[in-house]
């Protein structure tokens, strides 16, 4: 079977993208796809430990925006397209045994069964489409690269089994654009919100860029600040520590793509994800 490359995925609406990722015809990277709809997040995990994870999500809002959760067992989430299947609709998957990754397949068909619990978390590429609508060039994009990823220094408020430091994504922003850059995210809490920091790597515990522990190193200009958000692949680092027997996730960067608006659900406060089951499959 002949896979699509990034240029191809980059041209193509969301209905055909996600029927190539389906599929098998694309396995690449999410940034910069399926313009104006969300991308999310995903972890998989036995239903026992559901509650936990629900609450170090709550406790960690900045990493962990959770957008819909599933009933045990489902392998749909209609509340983000009505089509979705969670056992293939992302480009790769990672697979982790007590704590351990242990691959990264392209489907999870043969790992699904009736005891897990899909959340579905926001994404940092939900918001990029604005960023580069402003004018500002991102440049995982511009180089076909998975978005630079590091651990950092900046502890998690822990729940159960569930703990360890924030992932933060990295993007090089001109100088001049930081506080539009900071401005826009601002506008998409469901999606990371604004950054955490910008400028000093070693302010938050990151000693070499060119080294980031998931994702790419990307070239960083003269006249450019590297600029960090809170990244979901944070509740990744905690599964590891969790060693939980059975977890699944998306490989960092390759995202699950949604049918929903990119500006994100209608905020209500009376739906909490945790308590009411309304915004659950």
């Amino acid at each position: 079977m002949r896979a699509h490359g990034y240029d191809w995925a980059r041209r193509q609406d969301t209905a055909a993208l996600r029927q190539a990722i389906r599929h098998g015809r694309y396995r690449r990277h999410t940034a910069g796809l399926a313009d104006g709809k969300m991308q999310c997040n995903l972890v998989i995990l036995p239903s026992v430990h559901a509650v936990d994870f629900a609450g170090f999500c709550r406790l960690n809002p900045a990493p962990c925006p959770v957008i819909a959760i599933s009933r045990p067992g489902r392998s749909s989430l209609p509340a983000l397209g009505a089509e979705i299947d969670l056992r293939t609709d992302v480009p790769r998957y990672r697979v982790y045994r007590d704590g351990v990754p242990v691959a990264d397949p392209t489907d999870i068909i043969g790992l699904w069964h009736e005891d897990l619990v899909a959340f579905a978390i926001g994404c940092s590429f939900t918001f990029e489409r604005a960023l580069m609508v402003a004018g500002i060039r991102l440049r995982h994009i511009d180089e076909d690269k998975t978005v630079p990823m590091y651990r950092t220094r900046i502890a998690c408020t822990p729940a159960g089994p569930f703990a360890g430091e924030m992932v933060v994504s990295m993007r090089p922003i001109p100088h001049d654009a930081v506080d539009r850059a900071r401005a826009i995210s601002a506008r998409y809490p469901h999606a990371h919100g604004a950054p955490l920091h910008a400028g000093d790597p070693s302010a938050i515990g990151i000693d070499d860029l060119n080294g980031p522990d998931w994702g790419d190193p990307v070239t960083i200009r003269p006249g450019e600040t590297p600029v960090f958000w809170a990244c979901g692949v944070t509740p990744q680092n905690a599964l590891t520590r969790a060693r939980l027997p059975l977890c699944i996730t998306h490989a960092p960067g390759h995202m699950l793509i949604t049918d929903l608006d990119e500006v994100g659900p209608r905020a209500d406060p009376s739906i909490d994800p945790f308590v009411n089951r309304e915004n659950q499959a």
